[in-house]
Protein backbone atom coordinates (compact mmCIF):
# COMPACT_ATOMS: atom_id res chain seq x y z
CA UNK A 1 0.00 0.00 0.00
CA UNK A 2 1.06 3.57 -0.92
CA UNK A 3 1.88 5.94 2.06
CA UNK A 4 0.16 8.53 1.26
CA UNK A 5 -2.59 11.22 2.18
CA UNK A 6 -4.43 12.48 -0.70
CA UNK A 7 -7.36 15.08 -0.67
CA UNK A 8 -10.06 12.40 -0.68
CA UNK A 9 -8.81 10.99 2.79
CA UNK A 10 -9.54 14.63 4.37
CA UNK A 11 -12.30 15.08 6.11
CA UNK A 12 -14.02 17.92 4.25
CA UNK A 13 -17.60 17.47 4.65
CA UNK A 14 -19.27 19.64 7.24
CA UNK A 15 -22.43 17.41 7.76
CA UNK A 16 -20.48 14.82 8.90
CA UNK A 17 -18.28 16.88 11.16
CA UNK A 18 -21.40 18.20 12.73
CA UNK A 19 -22.15 14.36 13.15
CA UNK A 20 -19.59 13.95 14.99
CA UNK A 21 -19.22 16.32 17.66
CA UNK A 22 -22.72 15.96 17.86
CA UNK A 23 -23.11 15.89 21.75
CA UNK A 24 -25.31 12.21 22.71
CA UNK A 25 -24.77 10.72 19.73
CA UNK A 26 -25.55 6.76 19.51
CA UNK A 27 -23.85 6.47 15.89
CA UNK A 28 -20.31 8.40 17.50
CA UNK A 29 -17.88 5.85 19.20
CA UNK A 30 -15.01 7.92 21.11
CA UNK A 31 -12.34 6.84 23.44
CA UNK A 32 -9.08 8.83 24.98
CA UNK A 33 -5.76 7.44 24.80
CA UNK A 34 -3.16 10.40 25.23
CA UNK A 35 -2.34 12.64 24.21
CA UNK A 36 -5.72 11.75 21.37
CA UNK A 37 -9.19 12.26 21.69
CA UNK A 38 -10.78 10.12 19.07
CA UNK A 39 -14.08 10.14 17.49
CA UNK A 40 -15.63 7.72 14.89
CA UNK A 41 -18.23 6.08 13.24
CA UNK A 42 -17.79 2.66 13.29
CA UNK A 43 -17.95 0.75 9.81
CA UNK A 44 -19.53 -2.58 8.61
CA UNK A 45 -18.46 -5.40 7.13
CA UNK A 46 -20.41 -4.92 4.19
CA UNK A 47 -19.37 -1.77 3.60
CA UNK A 48 -15.49 -2.25 4.34
CA UNK A 49 -15.38 -5.44 1.28
CA UNK A 50 -18.09 -3.55 -1.05
CA UNK A 51 -15.46 -0.70 -1.47
CA UNK A 52 -11.97 -2.37 -0.29
CA UNK A 53 -11.25 -4.27 -3.69
CA UNK A 54 -7.33 -4.62 -4.45
CA UNK A 55 -8.26 -5.65 -8.45
CA UNK A 56 -9.84 -2.17 -8.83
CA UNK A 57 -7.34 -0.17 -7.36
CA UNK A 58 -4.83 1.10 -9.82
CA UNK A 59 -1.17 1.79 -8.81
CA UNK A 60 -0.93 5.14 -9.99
CA UNK A 61 -4.69 5.91 -8.03
CA UNK A 62 -6.39 5.68 -5.37
CA UNK A 63 -9.78 5.88 -7.38
CA UNK A 64 -10.53 3.84 -10.46
CA UNK A 65 -14.10 4.54 -12.33
CA UNK A 66 -15.71 6.41 -9.97
CA UNK A 67 -15.04 4.35 -6.97
CA UNK A 68 -13.72 5.46 -3.99
CA UNK A 69 -10.85 5.02 -1.76
CA UNK A 70 -11.23 2.30 0.86
CA UNK A 71 -9.84 4.38 3.31
CA UNK A 72 -11.64 6.22 6.02
CA UNK A 73 -11.61 9.99 5.85
CA UNK A 74 -9.68 11.85 8.84
CA UNK A 75 -9.54 14.76 10.41
CA UNK A 76 -7.23 16.47 12.79
CA UNK A 77 -7.88 19.16 16.00
CA UNK A 78 -5.47 20.90 18.08
CA UNK A 79 -7.01 23.79 20.25
CA UNK A 80 -6.63 26.91 19.78
CA UNK A 81 -6.76 27.76 23.35
CA UNK A 82 -3.82 25.56 24.37
CA UNK A 83 -1.39 26.79 21.99
CA UNK A 84 -2.09 30.31 21.05
CA UNK A 85 0.33 30.50 17.63
CA UNK A 86 -0.61 28.98 14.51
CA UNK A 87 2.80 27.96 13.97
CA UNK A 88 2.53 25.42 16.85
CA UNK A 89 -0.95 24.35 15.99
CA UNK A 90 0.19 23.39 12.32
CA UNK A 91 3.61 21.74 13.63
CA UNK A 92 1.78 18.96 15.89
CA UNK A 93 -1.06 18.43 13.12
CA UNK A 94 1.55 17.88 10.59
CA UNK A 95 3.26 15.61 13.14
CA UNK A 96 -0.11 13.64 13.51
CA UNK A 97 -0.89 13.34 9.85
CA UNK A 98 2.89 12.32 9.17
CA UNK A 99 2.11 9.56 11.87
CA UNK A 100 -1.33 8.25 10.64
CA UNK A 101 0.10 8.00 6.55
CA UNK A 102 3.17 5.85 8.02
CA UNK A 103 0.84 3.97 10.19
CA UNK A 104 -2.90 3.39 8.81
CA UNK A 105 -2.38 0.07 7.06
CA UNK A 106 -2.80 -0.90 10.29
CA UNK A 107 -6.21 -0.47 10.22
CA UNK A 108 -6.83 -2.66 6.62
CA UNK A 109 -4.93 -5.47 8.62
CA UNK A 110 -7.84 -7.64 9.66
CA UNK A 111 -10.49 -7.75 7.04
CA UNK A 112 -12.83 -8.96 9.19
CA UNK A 113 -12.81 -6.42 11.26
CA UNK A 114 -14.54 -3.09 9.86
CA UNK A 115 -12.62 -0.01 9.88
CA UNK A 116 -14.10 2.78 10.64
CA UNK A 117 -15.61 5.44 7.92
CA UNK A 118 -14.69 9.04 9.25
CA UNK A 119 -12.43 9.61 12.09
CA UNK A 120 -11.67 12.83 14.08
CA UNK A 121 -8.12 13.26 16.23
CA UNK A 122 -8.48 15.57 18.88
CA UNK A 123 -4.93 16.62 20.22
CA UNK A 124 -5.78 17.00 23.94
CA UNK A 125 -2.21 17.55 25.48
CA UNK A 126 -0.74 20.96 26.70
CA UNK A 127 2.21 20.97 25.42
CA UNK A 128 3.86 20.22 21.95
CA UNK A 129 5.13 16.49 22.04
CA UNK A 130 8.04 15.01 20.59
CA UNK A 131 7.15 13.37 17.32
CA UNK A 132 8.02 10.03 18.89
CA UNK A 133 5.14 10.31 21.42
CA UNK A 134 2.81 11.30 18.81
CA UNK A 135 3.62 8.59 16.60
CA UNK A 136 3.72 6.11 19.42
CA UNK A 137 0.18 7.28 20.30
CA UNK A 138 -1.10 6.89 16.83
CA UNK A 139 0.21 3.35 16.06
CA UNK A 140 -1.73 2.07 20.03
CA UNK A 141 -4.67 3.90 18.55
CA UNK A 142 -5.07 2.59 15.57
CA UNK A 143 -4.65 -1.08 16.36
CA UNK A 144 -7.64 -0.38 19.08
CA UNK A 145 -9.97 0.56 16.10
CA UNK A 146 -8.51 -2.44 14.32
CA UNK A 147 -9.34 -4.93 17.09
CA UNK A 148 -12.58 -6.62 16.93
CA UNK A 149 -14.93 -5.50 19.35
Amino acid sequence: MKQTFKKDEKLRSRSIIDRLFKRGSKEVQTFYLFPFRVLYFEGTSEARHSTFDDSILSETSDTYQGVPSPLPQVLFSVSKRNFKRAVDRNLIRRRCREAYRLHKPILLQNPEVPYPTSIAFLYLAKEISTYDVIEKAMIKVLRQMAKPN
